[in-house]
């Protein structure tokens, strides 16, 4: 552990001592001076980095870049920092937005999503309230703050039902030809839930969804509590609205206060992690919009990589696409998204502390980080957290199992990059910070597909598919004990403990 105890010194602000090197001469150059026969003409200006449209999306008038128009439709095809609105550009998941619809429409139950960031759990709310606007339904979506309130919220949203399917007004009354909503009812008193319920019991003609996404922002129990006692009155009294929650949770009791006495009026859907199948649908999606092509190769790279992820397998098809472009191509081919993932590492690494990239990268420098990359790639899709039957299923070795769980026991310990985590699964450990699991898992998953890709005859080229995401540096996986290992990395077994 000596890595460890030199990165401890490093830590405490002492150096660890190495041998001193002799200092070449430097020879610095003059400053560069106008000669005879030299002009000193300014760069050309077109070689001046420019944006390629216009703030309308149209094409620049001053460019001549045949792939601009590529570039355009690029944009619109992956989206990694918003979620997917157009339904079109929706891959996979088709059965849980089935059970999504039908939990609403036939059981007339409250819908509530949880799962990790970039799951994908908005671009599921999208599409499911364009579903519901399809069939006349009145959606009301409403993004949650920190400091949001039972108040604020519901007022919009009666703001937004018109005053014209509430029972008391005739279509024909004069509130309601003016384009009245519930809100011109509401009292300036604060809004309780029997309040809010009293004024829903009203509607008639119609059905109300009403959407609260970024859920998990708002830290209040006093708004968590109402929004449980709302759910209840409104089942209870068959009222003709219904809520959809979204939020990042581990398990439903992070999200919603009071589940006891509200769980059969509610229908709680952990979104899962997309299949291989699924992501090869989200490319495949681009490539029709964009025009471009991806190669297979390049493709099994980026569902190798993106894990189940639609942010990354979106990240890295939009970045690898624009490598392509840049390089006067409109197919994409493994080099492209090779480049892809080193500009996401450099994205995710900058959202990591530099205490933490010092351990990181002293890390590195053994096997260890590798190892750690692929508990991060166990990690991501199960609350950030991973235990010993997760290093159980990378060492077939018994004795490498224990020594890797000693390096792990000591990290924790000494607090550097992991910690100890008790829950009601026994003793498990979380990495000290949310930014460091992508990090980790994308540089242990480039290396080794890359590795893959190195076959052993020519013209049977060896990709590895999501069954082989998980390998041990320490341990060549050419040996046939070594392959029941990768399988079983490959999916981490959230799904079993979230």
């Amino acid at each position: 552990m000596s890595w460890i105890n030199s990165l401890m010194a490093r830590s405490m602000g002492r150096k660890p001592k190495a041998a001193q090197k002799p200092q070449p001469n430097l020879v610095f150059a003059a400053p560069p001076t106008a000669r005879e026969g030299v002009s000193a003409k300014k760069p050309v200006d077109a070689a001046f980095p420019r944006f390629q449209s216009m703030a309308g999306d149209q094409l620049s008038p001053r460019l001549n870049d045949r792939f601009a128009s590529a570039r355009i439709k690029l944009r619109s095809a992956f989206t990694p920092s918003q979620p997917i609105t157009d339904r079109k550009m929706f891959a996979g998941r088709t059965d849980v937005l089935t059970t999504l619809i039908r939990s609403i429409e036939d059981q007339r139950v409250h819908v509530i999503m949880y799962g990790e960031r970039g799951i994908g759990k908005t671009s599921l709310v999208h599409v499911l309230t364009q579903a519901a606007e399809e069939a006349r339904y009145i959606v009301v979506y409403c993004s949650c703050g920190a400091g949001s309130t039972f108040d604020e919220i519901f007022r919009a949203v009666a703001g937004d039902i018109p005053l014209l399917f509430h029972s008391g007004f005739a279509p024909t009354t004069d509130a309601a030809e003016r384009g009245g909503t519930l809100a011109d009812l509401l009292p300036t008193t604060t809004l309780t839930p029997r309040l809010v319920a009293d004024l829903f019991a009203k509607l008639t003609g119609t059905r109300v969804l009403v959407v609260l996404d970024e859920f998990d922002v708002c830290d209040s129990p006093e708004f968590r509590r109402n929004i449980a006692e709302l759910i209840k009155n409104l089942s209870d009294r068959s009222i003709r609205t219904q809520l959809v929650i979204a939020g990042v949770a581990a398990d439903l009791t992070e999200l919603v206060e009071h589940i006891p006495s509200i769980r059969r009026n509610i229908f709680a859907l952990q979104v899962p992690k997309m299949s291989a199948s699924e992501v090869n649908h989200l490319v495949e999606n681009g490539e029709e919009l964009s025009g471009l092509t991806y190669d297979k190769a390049a493709t099994d790279f980026i569902v190798f990589v993106a894990n189940g992820s639609p942010y990354l397998a979106s990240l890295l098809s939009h970045h690898s696409g624009l490598a392509a472009i840049d390089k006067g191509r409109t197919h994409v081919a493994v080099e492209d998204v090779s480049q892809a993932v080193d500009q996401a590492l450099t994205e995710f690494r900058g959202r990591i502390s530099k205490h933490t990239l010092l351990q990181i990268d002293q890390a590195g420098k053994t096997g260890v980080r590798h190892v750690l990359g692929v508990m991060a790639g166990a990690a991501l899709f199960n609350n950030g957290r991973f235990d010993d039957r997760d290093v159980d299923a990378v060492y077939p070795s018994a004795a490498n199992a224990a020594s890797f769980k000693a390096t792990i026991e000591e990290l924790a310990a000494k607090h550097m990059l992991l910690e100890t985590h008790e829950d009601e699964y026994g003793r498990g450990y979380r990495f000290a910070e949310e930014a460091v699991l992508p990090y980790l898992w994308i540089l242990a998953a480039q290396k080794r597909f890359l590795e893959g890709r190195k076959p052993a005859v020519a013209d049977k080229p060896a990709v590895p598919t999501t069954e082989k995401a998980a390998i041990v540096a320490e341990k060549p996986p050419e040996k046939p004990a070594d392959k029941p290992a990768q399988a079983a990395i490959a999916t981490p077994r959230a799904a079993g403990r979230s």
